[in-house]
């Protein structure tokens, strides 16, 4: 890498991006795990 390369920072709108579906699936799997639990507790 030379010291005239850009920076390999994804742009702000990417890392929102990145950051919502982080949280979007650890969201899906708590539910997903609340849906077994709710479903074996039959």
């Amino acid at each position: 890498m030379l010291w005239s390369d850009p920076p390999d920072e994804p742009p702000e709108e990417l890392r929102d991006v990145q950051a919502k579906l982080r949280r979007l699936g650890i969201v899906l799997a708590v539910a997903a795990v609340l849906l077994m639990f709710l479903l074996s507790s039959r």
